[in-house]
């Protein structure tokens, strides 16, 4: 079967990026390329005002079927859709039966890209990241953050911080050319390395030292000291004129992980210093950018001291201040009781911050492939939901892709089946025949969790330095060096994936998505059958992982690192 594009909204950027990633994507599944004029099928792209902000429209049309979008952003949602109803297959192509009419219900469907400690977003070849954030463009999500993380260059012009700018330009120019708002975040009292000591924050005051390692970070800036709120506003003025060429739709500003001050002018953080921070940080991005919403973080509210949350409530009794356009909301134990039970302080929009990466109890995370947890956000969509605009996931990679497609699904349409999503994820992959079963199997791979570097094993790499030094890749291999308590019956679900392997199209059984799910479930099998200790099989799986992630040289101290022997002999003897 012949087929063409018809593009009606030509010279429309966005337009021509959703002609682009469907002829793009047709052929390199297919092998096909769309051809002009008289064709067997036709595919008809088009803007029609009014189906509803971000919206649009599937329908049958003379000799094919149209795809029309309220705007470039809905055009781009609607092949989207279109692309994981159909199915492509080497030298076929068979269009979706999905017809109709869909417009999101939350405005913000948004994800910050952590772009640190040598995760995908930080070291994949820049063009693996923008292909990435077109994908993610694909299934809706209409924002995009990145943070200029400050705390370990030495100024703005150190040259690692002029290269990390430069990658941040890229993924946001990413992100506009298929209709994400660029979204920056600032630390209300972040520092460089070198920060003078005099300014430092006190952090001495009920502050616990969560990610702030000695020698590492401890470089926020007091506002209380004498020039110290100049230094924090002289190097955001700086770091914002570094992406002055850049759109931004919104700013977040954030009081911790890192962040915070204990002294007597700035406690309780959160509704003192922290706010005689934010505010003149809001008037510096107003003033470059008068349309952007200033996005207020309560990240770890009342988890270093207490009483944040209400404080902040007084604060805004009366309304909100005008330089604050959303407060964003989440815990990394999930959704606060505070806001659940009083109400968003000041009656401000919120969007959630749902934490994807690093939960569950996987670590090292996503060092086991596929982490999906589509039951365990549905949950979460139903406990806070009603609170809420939208969304920004944390993500530290690719390896939590599906929940990044439930959350945004559940943004656009929050009464749907979250087994619906996951089949409609699956399903672009395995066709509708394999579909039903496989998703199942992925709700069995997140009841079969925790995964976990054994106790005994963390014993050794946490203690005396001469023991760690001792250890031999022998020694390593005879060791159980993960906890599989967690794992129920994995055969179950891995012998769905390899059966659902043998009718699917090549593209499909060398995607990403579909070898971190295969590594998931043949890992479980694995380590469930050896008792935790590592196997020529775990190897080579872990090796697969490491050049999916581009993670050879991630930082272990996160646990972001992918368990090989061999990567475990190097953390317990670092070179000097």
């Amino acid at each position: 079967m012949t087929l063409s594009i018809r593009q009606h909204a030509a010279g429309r950027p966005l337009a021509d990026k959703a002609a682009q990633l469907l002829a793009r994507t047709i052929r390199e599944r297919t092998g096909q390329v769309p051809v002009e004029g008289a064709a067997d099928f036709a595919i008809h792209l088009d803007l029609e005002p009014g189906i509803g902000k971000e919206g649009f429209r599937i329908e049958d049309a003379a000799g094919g079927v149209r795809i029309a979008g309220n705007d470039g952003r809905g055009l781009i949602y609607g092949v989207g859709k279109f692309l994981r109803t159909s199915r492509l297959e080497d030298g076929k192509f068979t269009p979706g039966a999905w017809r109709g009419e869909s417009v999101p219900e939350k405005p913000v469907r948004g994800i910050y890209f952590a772009t640190h400690f040598h995760n995908f977003h930080h070291v994949a070849p820049v063009e693996k990241v923008e292909r990435y954030v077109e994908e993610l463009a694909l299934w809706g999500c209409n924002a995009l953050n990145v943070w200029f993380d400050m705390h370990h260059y030495n100024g703005i012009e150190d040259p690692a911080a002029q290269d990390m700018i430069a990658r941040l330009h890229r993924i946001l120019r990413a992100a506009g050319a298929v209709g994400m708002g660029a979204t920056l975040g600032v630390l209300a009292n972040e520092g460089y390395n070198n920060s003078p000591e005099e300014l430092r924050a006190d952090l001495s005051g009920g502050h616990d030292g969560y990610h702030t390692a000695p020698g590492g970070y401890w470089r926020e800036v007091c506002p209380s000291r004498p020039g110290g709120l100049d230094y924090i506003l002289r190097t955001r003025s700086e770091m914002l004129d570094a992406f002055a060429d850049v759109d931004v739709e919104y700013m977040w500003i954030w009081p911790y992980d890192q962040g915070g001050c204990t002294c007597s002018k700035c406690a309780p953080w959160g509704f003192n210093g922290y706010l005689r921070c934010a505010e003149p940080l809001a008037e510096m991005v107003r003033e470059r950018w008068p349309e952007a919403k200033i996005v207020l973080s309560t990240w770890y509210f009342d988890r270093f001291t207490t009483g944040e949350w209400e404080g902040l409530s007084r604060k805004f009794a009366d309304g909100a201040p005008e330089w604050i356009d959303y407060l964003l909301i989440d815990d990394f134990s999930g959704f606060p009781a505070y806001p659940l039970e009083h109400g968003i302080p000041g009656g401000l929009p919120a969007v959630s911050f749902p934490e994807i990466s690093m939960c569950g109890n996987m670590m090292p995370w996503g060092g086991y492939g596929a982490h999906p947890r589509p039951q365990h956000w549905q949950d979460y969509w139903n406990g806070c939901s009603h609170l809420i605009e939208g969304i920004f996931p944390y993500s530290e990679g690719i390896y939590e892709d599906i929940n990044k497609a439930v959350l945004l699904q559940l943004c656009w349409e929050g009464a749907r089946d979250v087994r619906d999503i996951v089949r409609e994820y699956v399903g672009e992959l395995t066709g509708p025949d394999s579909a039903g079963a496989v998703a199942e199997a992925v709700f069995q791979m997140e009841e079969s969790t925790p995964h976990e570097l054994s106790e005994d094993f963390l014993k050794l790499v946490r203690g005396p330095e001469q023991a760690k030094k001792s250890l031999t890749a022998e020694t390593l291999r005879t060791m159980p060096l993960y906890r599989i308590d967690g794992i129920r019956n994995p055969e179950r679900y891995a012998e769905v994936l390899r059966a659902a392997e043998g009718g699917m199209p090549a593209w499909a059984r060398q995607a990403w998505r579909w070898r971190l799910l295969r590594a998931r479930a043949e890992l479980d099998c694995e380590l469930h059958a050896s008792g935790g200790l590592p196997t020529e099989e775990t190897e080579t799986i872990f090796a697969e992982l490491a050049d999916i992630y581009h993670d050879r040289n991630v930082e272990p101290n996160v646990y972001l690192m992918i368990p090989a022997v061999e990567r475990l002999l190097g953390i317990c003897r670092p070179e000097d």
